[in-house]
């Protein structure tokens, strides 16, 4: 026994017999790692994707998914794909996004239905209300407001003197949706171009009042012209407010307040007495 200890120590104590397993050992260690990566890289795993063409708002069934094996490489370097279906059903195709037939789901084609512009427009909070603004190619910076945006809302308008009187009126306001002519979502993907014709608010009730009196001021040439900001404004929203007392006292000036609880028929019963009295006048 002492005779093989010793033998075993001399031929371990050998600087070939080392330098031999050492070798040995690194070959061992790089074709294991190399079966290994190898393996990894061509080792295949099942990816959804889409059976059809899913357009825009599009809310993803089963029925829509099948599975893909592609390699495991492809999937570790594409962080952003969707790699189970429970990821994908019930949500809906990004408002804008199209994914193509046979394409495969990545995160930020994905919303929740409570993201999408109808949602919003349905569930606004309570002492609010919508508001459509008219616009066009040219005011809405060649079709460059987005739904999601904040903005702001300058008036130009002219004072007694005919003096123009133009600033901010309300500041940081979201835009819910941007439609066109026929009430369709602009940036919905689809077939022919959209040109926007509406921009989409929601606003306290007092804005609301503010935002119809002065559009109904007559013959003061008002508009009310929506002007984008800049990313971080939209990151970073402010309290949606009104800007110039001065502008909103104009407006107000130009309007009667009705008080609460005036009897409805005011107005009417006086020109009904007015008439009456005209007819009894011609009739004498």
């Amino acid at each position: 026994m002492g005779n093989v200890l010793t033998s075993i120590k001399r031929f371990l104590g050998n600087k070939n017999t080392v330098t031999i397993i050492g070798v040995i050992a690194g070959i061992l260690v790089l074709y294991i790692g190399y079966t290994w990566r190898v393996k990894q890289a061509t080792d295949p795993v099942q990816i959804p994707y889409a059976k059809n063409q899913l357009i825009s708002r599009h809310e993803i069934t089963l029925e829509d998914i099948g599975y893909m094996e592609v390699s495991r490489e492809v999937v570790s370097k594409s962080k952003n794909l969707i790699q189970n279906a429970s990821q994908l059903v019930g949500k809906q195709v990004q408002y804008g996004n199209m994914i193509p037939q046979n394409g495969f789901f990545y995160t930020e084609q994905i919303t929740d239905a409570a993201n999408t512009p109808d949602f919003a427009i349905s569930n606004i909070p309570d002492g609010y209300t919508i508001i459509y603004l008219d616009v066009d190619i040219n005011s809405t910076y060649g079709n460059s407001i987005y739904p999601g945006n904040y903005i702001d809302l300058y008036f130009k308008g002219f004072d007694e003197n005919r003096k123009i009187i133009f600033g901010k009126l309300i500041e940081s306001i979201e835009v819910l949706d941007v439609r066109d002519s026929e009430g369709q979502h602009v940036f919905e993907t689809s077939v022919e171009a959209r040109i926007p014709a509406v921009l989409v608010f929601a606003v306290p009730d007092d804005m609301f009042s503010l935002l119809k009196k002065a559009n109904y001021i007559s013959g003061n040439s008002v508009e009310i012209i929506p002007v984008p900001r800049n990313a971080s404004y939209s990151a970073n929203p402010g309290e949606t407010r009104v800007s110039s007392a001065y502008i909103q006292d104009f407006i107000l000036s130009q309007s009667v307040v009705i008080p609460e609880g005036a009897p409805n028929n005011t107005i009417n019963s006086g020109n009904i007495n007015n008439d009456n009295n005209n007819n009894n006048n011609t009739n004498e």
